[in-house]
């Protein structure tokens, strides 16, 4: 029985997997760095609150379940023996007959990663939720700051970047601001934040046509949002942001500007573009090597055009299933055929979609294009059903009738990344106090100190 290796368990690797797991011909290892798969377009929602990580995020394990063939392992790959046909990760090696590279891609500062520790990016769970950590802790020390240009610092938000990350961020905080959080801050008025999207073209959304790009320019300026085109970020800072030689002072700064591919792609020694993805032949193999595959966002595919296709999901999933199509078939010919004459992948357009914000959103299908409530009901009800598993829909279903109908956000906890309590800067000043209260000398504690331990003591379970 062959064995395919996939490395990746987004878009592109489960669905290649759950192809191949049902095919019964082939064995499969899907390799991935976090046991989860992500529903990435609606990321945004867990930054901005609106919906919690376990509503976009299903264990590889569960959706592996029904396939018998399919091995899940934890774990970074590290190294690729194409030649020996062998995987090397952290936690050992795995022999190959097929290889499915869909590691995806990160954010690109352009040579300037120093940036990001002032301007996440929104790739990850855990940078959403460090997104939402940053937009919420902003409000509270705007609340607590007596000096009105401190004030106004931590009421500015900037994102970088007009595609439709950027352009759903954007939306989303200014509707946050004016709507969510209204009530709730007795010093400030929320609806007073200023939200800036910052783009570098002379326009945004640049995958839409321009009319489609000017609904949302308007409606995302109806919102209060500062859309700032033709203009370039020098510089980044923990006070702020310079674009060109303008000076914005901000308290957040999010990044939606540019990706760049997995660097695993440097060891497939293959031609790569300018973003580092892996210039894949017409069947998504690299030269030299029939049995290793690219997909997904890692990979440059040419479309019909010439250019290559977007890093959609659409585009991972049908690659995805295109690749296991193939490798099945293959298996199971007595003659495989040549490799030469593989039936080139061709990508089925069923069009994009990107959310504004409460009741408005664009979509546009070749030369077919909506855009307003329409549309907005369309994006949620096709973002509704490629969510995996039956328990996110229902779920993710009644928090936005609930959000739609009050205006609320549900999720707007502050989490804080560190976790060991003594070390804690929140705690420290507590834990201070507490040293000074019942300080002791030797191992004779005070009496107030012994009548807490005592306390303590007997409300423990026997």
């Amino acid at each position: 029985m062959a064995h395919a290796v996939i490395i990746g368990g987004g878009f592109a690797g489960i669905n290649a997997a759950k192809r191949l797991g049902r095919s019964g011909k082939v064995s499969v290892t899907i390799l991935d760095q976090r046991n989860h798969h992500l529903f990435q377009p609606l990321l945004y929602q867990v930054a901005m609150a609106g919906l919690d990580p376990s509503d976009i995020a299903v264990p590889i394990r569960a959706l592996m379940r029904p396939y018998r063939r399919v091995r899940t392992l934890l774990g970074r790959a590290e190294t690729l023996d194409l030649e020996n046909r062998e995987v090397r990760f952290d936690g050992g090696v795995v022999p190959y007959d097929y290889l499915i590279v869909a590691c995806g891609a990160s954010h690109s500062y352009f040579g300037n990663d120093q940036w990001e520790s002032h301007a996440p990016g929104l790739k990850s769970v855990g940078q959403a939720t460090e997104i939402r950590r940053r937009v919420l802790v902003a409000f509270e020390q705007a609340e607590r700051a007596s000096d009105p240009e401190e004030q106004a610092r931590w009421m500015t938000f900037v994102i970088v970047g007009g595609g439709p990350t950027g352009v759903e961020l954007a939306g989303a905080i200014a509707e946050m601001a004016r709507y969510a959080l209204s009530k709730d801050f007795r010093t400030i008025n929320s609806a007073d934040a200023r939200v800036l999207l910052v783009q570098s073209g002379e326009r945004i959304l640049k995958q839409f046509d321009a009319d489609q790009a000017e609904y949302a320019t308007k409606s995302l300026r109806s919102l209060g949002v500062e859309v700032v085109l033709e203009s370039r970020v020098t510089n980044i800072g923990a006070a702020g942001i310079e674009i060109g030689e303008t000076r914005v002072p901000a308290g957040t700064v999010l990044w939606a500007a540019g990706v760049q591919a997995n660097r695993i792609g440097l060891q497939l020694k293959s031609p790569l573009d300018r973003a580092g993805r892996v210039i894949v032949r017409p069947d998504l193999t690299i030269p030299d090597h029939d049995n290793v595959f690219v997909v997904g966002d890692l990979a440059h595919t040419p479309g019909p055009n010439g250019n290559p296709l977007p890093g959609l999901a659409p585009v991972a999933i049908q690659a995805g299933r295109y690749v296991a199509d193939l490798i099945v078939d293959e298996v199971r010919a007595e003659n495989p055929p040549d490799p030469a004459h593989r039936k080139p992948f061709e990508y089925n357009d069923k069009g994009q979609m990107a959310t504004i914000g409460r009741k408005r959103a664009i979509m546009q299908y070749h030369k077919h294009k909506k855009n307003g409530f329409l549309a907005w009901v369309a994006w949620l009800l096709v973002h509704i059903y490629f969510l995996s598993g039956f328990r996110n829909r229902f779920f993710v279903f009644l928090k936005w009738c609930w959000a739609y109908l009050t205006f609320s956000k549900g999720a707007r906890l502050i989490i804080q990344k560190e976790w060991r309590q003594h070390e804690s800067e929140l705690l420290s000043p507590v834990v201070g106090s507490l040293d000074e209260t019942y300080r002791h000398d030797g191992d004779t504690p005070s009496p107030r100190f012994e009548s807490l331990t005592r306390a303590d003591h007997i409300n423990k379970p026997q």
